[in-house]
């Protein structure tokens, strides 16, 4: 097996057909895995297959809330550049959220979304954040449960923008996210020896 799906240390044990079932997950890629293969096991078969698109999709459910959410972050600043004040209030409460995922910033991710443009992919970032404790919201709604995968899904959204933004060299970059995840997993920043687009972010998970 690679080095390069070894100590992914941030990742559950749990069959990877598990998680994917939880989170309403169906990847398009045929595996010859068995249903009881672990996260790593499946990486390295998709990675042998290619299967950009689907690693992206399976690191989506793989990573815990936080790392999502931050993983996330880092994909639009890939194109959105180091942090300005004309940055999207949904990307900035987002990585607030990273550093300290109190209730408070929660909330402030999801009023982002009542306030964002409607061509601002950032919310995909509010969402996750929205949704990565596995309810509705804070608060009253935190009593109602999330759909399923929601906050995974919009991690994984907000990784394929960021690919059709960079569509000029799509498969570059897309080693670039999958790279960045695998050193998330494996307790790093997502940034340290990822080679990132030219106008990367310089944010630190904290």
């Amino acid at each position: 097996m690679s080095e390069n799906f070894e100590n992914l240390v941030k990742l559950p044990s749990d069959p990877v057909a598990k998680l994917l079932s939880q989170t309403n997950v169906l990847l398009k890629t045929p595996l010859k895995a068995p249903p009881s293969a672990p996260a790593a096991v499946v990486l390295q078969e998709l990675y042998e297959q290619e299967a950009v698109v689907d690693l992206l999709r399976l690191l989506g459910v793989l990573l815990p809330a936080r790392e999502r959410v931050w993983w996330a972050c880092l994909a639009a600043r890939d194109y959105i550049g180091p942090r300005s004040d004309k940055d999207p209030a949904s990307l900035t409460t987002s990585e607030a959220w990273v550093r300290d995922p109190s209730e408070g910033n929660r909330d402030a991710a999801r009023v982002s979304l009542d306030h964002a443009y409607v061509d601002d992919d950032t919310v995909n970032c509010a969402l996750s954040v929205l949704y990565a404790p596995g309810t509705l919201g804070p608060g009253d709604l935190n009593q109602y449960p999330a759909p399923a995968g929601a906050s995974e899904a919009a991690a994984f959204a907000m990784n394929m923008v960021a690919l059709g933004q960079l569509s000029d060299k799509f498969e570059e970059h897309g080693r670039v996210l999958v790279a960045r995840a695998l050193d998330i997993a494996r307790g790093g920043n997502g940034q340290g020896s990822v080679k990132a687009a030219p106008d990367a972010g310089n944010e630190k998970e904290g």
